[in-house]
């Protein structure tokens, strides 16, 4: 071609060396790269840097941040890149009092436990000891102390099963101030009623009631009393309608 330049092929040579050459040099750095990256990483896994540094607990109440660790089998020689969350997480919901766990990573080296405790709804007299009543109606027996418990409600002659679950239940519908104003509550099943119970409260009268409705009845508590002489204490029953009838009321009756 007249207008057309002819490059010859001693003259494309080089420039096809060149190119390959960066080209050659360009797979080496990334090679290269990744070669120092991969021991980089391989350093970082077996030195110490790569250890549990930092270990949180959140959530927990009834059991300190050194029992929820040490169930954990968690350790500042712990490798982070080991760390087994799902198998931790249920190694801590063997505790008693655990109702859930959850193990999150946050990297480079701290772990985050999270708890969720079951809550202590009342306590259980048996002879001398007072035995924690969580809210899914176990007694921690582990736990009994002969301390009297302050603002929980004191229950007697329960035991674990139907009647006691019945009355968590109940009792984690209430108010907290209704809760607080509860001193005792006896079990006391009758022929025609297994679920009845008997309260006494802080401010001097007795409630009689049946857990098929104790909830929705002790719910009106605060107006029932305040429409009630002060001075005259009595029994409160509940168990059909509401009705008061006064201590000297009753010890008559039964005199008669």
């Amino acid at each position: 071609m007249e207008n057309g330049k002819i490059v010859a092929l001693e003259d494309r040579i080089p420039k096809l060396k060149e190119q390959r050459r960066r080209k050659a040099n360009r797979r080496l750095v990334i090679l290269l790269v990744l070669f120092f990256i991969m021991i980089a990483a391989i350093a970082y896994t077996q030195s110490p840097l790569s250890h549990v540094k930092t270990i949180m607990v959140k959530g927990n109440e009834v059991y300190t941040n050194k029992e929820i660790i040490r169930k954990s089998s968690l350790t500042n020689h712990s490798n982070i890149w080991k760390v087994n969350q799902k198998k931790i997480a249920r190694d801590i919901e063997k505790l008693s009092e655990v109702k859930s766990a959850e193990v999150m990573v946050h990297w480079p080296n701290t772990i985050v436990i999270t708890v969720k405790e079951f809550k202590r709804i009342a306590y259980l007299k048996q002879e001398q000891d007072y035995i924690p009543v969580m809210d899914n109606g176990k007694l921690l027996n582990n736990k009994k102390s002969q301390i009297i418990p302050v603002n929980s409600p004191i229950l007697f002659e329960f035991k674990e099963g139907p009647a006691l679950i019945e009355l968590i239940k109940s009792l984690e519908t209430l108010p907290a101030e209704i809760i607080n104003s509860i001193s005792e509550i006896h079990y006391t099943p009758t022929k025609t009623d297994p679920y009845h119970i008997s309260l006494f409260m802080n401010d001097g009268f007795e409630v009689s009631a049946t857990l098929r409705s104790f909830s929705q009845k002790m719910i009106h508590y605060p107006s029932i009393i305040s429409q009630l002489d002060p001075n005259k204490k009595g029994i409160i029953d509940l168990e059909v309608g509401s009705y008061f009838k006064a201590f000297e009321e009753a010890e008559g009756k039964e005199g008669e």
